[in-house]
């Protein structure tokens, strides 16, 4: 009989064993933008996330053009290390403009995000696919 050979042992060191699950708002040229999505508070959207977050320990931060912007406003919520340990990907909600999918994207980052929580049933409705990247728009 041979012995079993143990499992190499995984040890993540710094931020990435601590890392909070992550909204990335895109805020590039479509979304954010008052004179193409004029009936939706901008400013609001990013300061309720943001106080969300404070309250709930997840972080936010803002982007310029993620390149999906037939399907804008675009949030990217990205798993913590944990969620990303247990399984969780990057998902990306399109069509992020009114309060109640806001409101969503909130519950869920508070929740854990991906791979701890299941997002709202509704949320998923608005799940896009990421771009392909020789499609990503570039600002120059």
């Amino acid at each position: 009989m041979s012995a079993a050979i143990p499992a190499p042992r995984t040890f993540l060191i710094g931020a990435a064993r601590e890392r909070p699950c992550t909204l990335v708002v895109c805020r590039g040229c479509c979304c954010g933008n008052p004179r193409k999505h004029p009936g939706t508070d901008h400013a609001w959207q990013l300061e309720r996330l943001r106080s969300g977050a404070a309250e709930h320990g997840f972080a936010v931060r803002t982007t310029d053009c993620l390149g999906s912007c037939d399907q804008a406003n675009v949030i990217v919520v990205q798993p913590s290390a944990a969620g990303r340990r247990a399984g969780g990907r990057p998902t990306w909600v399109g069509f992020a403009m009114d309060d109640d999918c806001t409101e969503e994207v909130l519950q869920w980052a508070a929740a854990g995000g991906p791979g701890i929580a299941a997002p709202p049933v509704t949320l998923e409705l608005q799940f896009i696919d990421p771009p392909r990247e020789g499609r990503v728009r570039s600002r120059r």
